[in-house]
């Protein structure tokens, strides 16, 4: 079915050979790039709940044990199918969330719990169609699903290494609904860097829902932290986080190594995590400008498509969320220079002005009390 093609298609990981030495040795540089132990003596997500929008979570993994709640089958509206346990899901919530357990793979926001929607299974092909007219698909499709009951069942992130070249109606809403209620929603922007388009046109087709305002669209990094090859770049871009050589947990168990936006964004939903921990009050807009506006390798023009306003620092990050909680206004990142500016004067209320009507009245009234005095000097001299 052509629908389910597009709205399930994902930014696949690219796996290499297992991890030779220690997992935490090989994770480290990753952990570095992104600050995550210093923002740690802040805080590590605890209380947060992060949607995993992808293949199923095994829930067995020893560094997830306990702190996956499986949600429906999102694929259908209907029938509540149980998937199997998925590769790429499993491995995205042990980058947000992996416990550490037995000195295993740790998690950006190791406190937080996962909240697994899967809405596809690994076998599913990774098949690319061109950008599609948005009346073309009407229904409401798994994704739309996905986010909903994602902010009707207490997450407070969304993570979404998923992606398809077309905006939908339904998922549109969607995500205005989880924005509306606070939902901070992640997404990758897709592994198109090197296709023949991008090559032609010097920018890479918009994915979605990374595509739809108001979400975080992540692009991958390697170890300079530059962007890597495969990375979309387009103005969905918000910032940039690792995605090269990433060591991630497996599904039942052991680790290998992943490369692709998928890694980034679900790195990017951890350090999100910690952020909603910190500040739960926070809107997503400030969240989005606390990761934008302290990001670390902030592009010479202050952004770009590749990776947007830089590489996530997370304790950086936490320290920016700490001056937007108690700020009167937001600032778009890389507008500073228009300024603070006033606060707008409150409107006046509609229909007459009690104090207008006075001094309107009482000039009236002194015009006419000039007036007739004038007439009578006028007639006195008259008679005299």
């Amino acid at each position: 079915m052509l629908t389910a093609v597009r709205a399930l298609t994902a930014a696949l990981l690219v796996l290499t050979s297992p991890a030779a030495d220690p997992v935490r040795d090989q994770q480290q540089w990753v952990l570095d790039a992104l600050n995550i132990e210093q923002a740690w003596t802040v805080t590590k997500g605890e209380g947060v709940t992060v949607a995993v929008v992808d293949s199923a979570v095994d829930t067995e993994v020893k560094e997830l044990k306990g702190r996956v709640t499986a949600g429906p089958d999102m694929s259908s509206g209907a029938v509540e199918r149980k998937l199997p346990p998925g590769r790429h899901g499993t491995a995205m919530a042990g980058l947000i969330a992996g416990s550490g357990e037995d000195d295993g793979l740790v998690g950006v926001a190791p406190g937080a719990r996962i909240l697994s929607l899967p809405m596809m299974t690994d076998d599913e092909p990774d098949t690319a169609f061109p950008p599609m007219e948005d009346d073309e698909i009407s229904a409401e499709s798994p994704l739309a699903r996905a986010l909903r009951y994602a902010t009707n069942h207490g997450a407070q992130v969304v993570s979404m290494s998923i992606g398809s070249y077309g905006p939908v109606r339904s998922e549109r809403e969607a995500v205005s609904y989880a924005l509306g209620k606070g939902v901070v929603l992640i997404a990758a922007v897709g592994n198109d860097g090197q296709t023949d388009y991008a090559k032609e046109k010097g920018t890479s087709y918009w994915s979605f829902p990374a595509g739809y305002p108001g979400v975080i669209g992540v692009a991958a990094t390697d170890k300079q932290g530059k962007r890597a090859t495969f990375s979309s770049d387009n103005l969905s871009v918000l910032v940039g986080a690792p995605g090269v050589e990433v060591p991630v947990v497996k599904r039942k168990g052991g680790y290998e190594l992943s490369e692709g936006t998928s890694s980034a964004a679900a790195l990017v939903a951890g350090v999100a995590a910690l952020v909603k921990a910190r500040y739960p009050h926070l809107p997503p807009e400030q969240v989005a400008q606390a990761l934008a506006s302290s990001a670390r390798g902030r592009p010479a023009a202050g952004y770009d498509d590749q990776t947007g306003f830089g590489v996530v620092d997370a304790a950086a990050a936490l320290n920016a969320a700490e001056r937007l909680s108690g700020a009167r206004r937001s600032v778009v990142p890389g507008m500073e220079h228009f300024g603070q500016g006033e606060d707008s004067p409150v409107p006046t209320r509609p229909g007459p002005d009690p104090w207008r009507l006075w001094l309107y009245g009482g000039g009236v009234l002194v015009a006419l009390i000039t007036f007739c005095g004038a007439i009578i000097v006028l007639n006195q001299r008259r008679e005299q």
